[in-house]
């Protein structure tokens, strides 16, 4: 029984029962763009790809088991030759022959200044010379081994030759790939399986000698005080780590930030703290630290002062007011100590 070769049908028929509408079928192309699949010649679009092969044709006619004309060679010399697929310059994968444009192509010409654009840069080498624990991964994009040893990962055989891709990733309008290659696909997975264009050696802990020196910066400051609680700022942005070490009469703070700058100090505190009940939180533009008083003294500063210690807490401002409305004393005061 024969089968027929329209796309979106391919049903088995008798040719008694092949009648004018017998057939319902596709007659464009299909189209994948921006995660959407759909034929050129209908308006319905899906996502998922057994919902595409479900799309109900949009043409109706005779069954027919001449090949598609996409697949045959074509007679007219101006016709180009019909490719598995390619993708367009507005990045839709299209499958099948597409009409080809009768404008004129226009060389494409480039200038010296995008010739220089173009030039390799210098990638960076591993320096032998430096140890590496086993396992580590090596960094070059798309290559994904690990280290075993020397002999095997930066001798000469199979193990110490790296596929990699040079380039940067691309995802423009559903399709994905790397600037380095040609090839463009749909799904995230087959993007990961793209095998890399170049080789090389392996990049294990790269040239740490070329690496730039670390920059200690001050960063801005500020502070204030609950009856509980003295809440200290760190405005600090682009961080990468940051972490903070309490101790009873000390904090030690260390941020890394991008670019190799790091804010790292330790400041000793004008009274003593509660280092377990002490915390900090990172927030996008500051490091901020609260701790937990011993007391319900006010500080008259955060570091060690010869200043007075009030334990007032009211509306007149100055050194101890946080806002109360009302004053208060707490009870390890040194204004209760004066009245013993």
């Amino acid at each position: 029984m024969p089968k027929c070769t329209h796309k979106g049908c391919g049903k088995d028929f008798e040719e008694k029962d092949n009648k004018d509408n017998a057939c319902q079928f596709h007659s464009g192309a299909p189209v994948f763009h921006e995660g959407l699949k759909s034929w050129s010649c209908c308006e319905k679009r899906v996502i998922e790809f057994d919902e595409f092969l479900n799309i109900p044709g949009c043409t109706f006619g005779r069954h027919s088991t001449e090949k598609p004309a996409d697949a045959t060679k074509p007679t007219d010399s101006t016709t180009t030759k019909s490719e598995p697929s390619k993708v367009t310059k507005e990045g839709v994968e299209v499958y099948g022959q597409q009409p080809q444009s009768q404008s004129p192509v226009v060389p494409k010409t480039t200038t010296p200044a995008v010739e220089a654009e173009k030039k390799e840069e210098i990638e960076e080498e591993d320096d032998e010379s430096i140890p590496v624990a086993a396992g580590t991964t090596c960094k070059r994009k798309g290559c994904g081994k690990q280290y075993k040893d020397d002999a095997t990962s930066r001798g000469h055989g199979a193990e110490a030759k790296c596929v990699y891709h040079p380039g940067t990733p691309i995802f423009h309008e559903g399709s994905k790939g790397w600037s380095c290659c040609k090839r463009r696909v749909l799904e995230f997975d087959e993007f990961l399986k793209i095998q890399g264009c170049k080789e090389g050696k392996h990049l294990f802990v790269g040239n740490l000698g070329s690496a730039k020196q670390e920059e200690l910066i001050d960063c801005r400051t500020d502070w204030y005080q609950t009856q509980t609680h003295i809440i200290f700022s760190v405005f600090a942005k682009d961080k990468v780590d940051s972490q903070v070490s309490f101790e009873k009469e000390s904090i030690t703070i260390d941020i890394k930030m991008k670019n190799n700058r790091r804010y790292k100090k330790t400041i000793s505190l004008y009274t003593s703290i509660d280092p377990n009940e002490s915390k900090f939180t990172v927030l996008s533009t500051k490091l901020e630290l609260k701790l937990k008083k011993t007391s319900g003294i006010s500080w008259p500063s955060l570091e060690p002062s010869n200043a007075t210690s009030y334990s007032t807490f009211g509306v007149t401002g100055g050194g101890g007011s946080v806002g109360a409305k009302e004053m208060t004393y707490s009870s390890d005061s040194p204004f209760q100590a004066t009245k013993k």
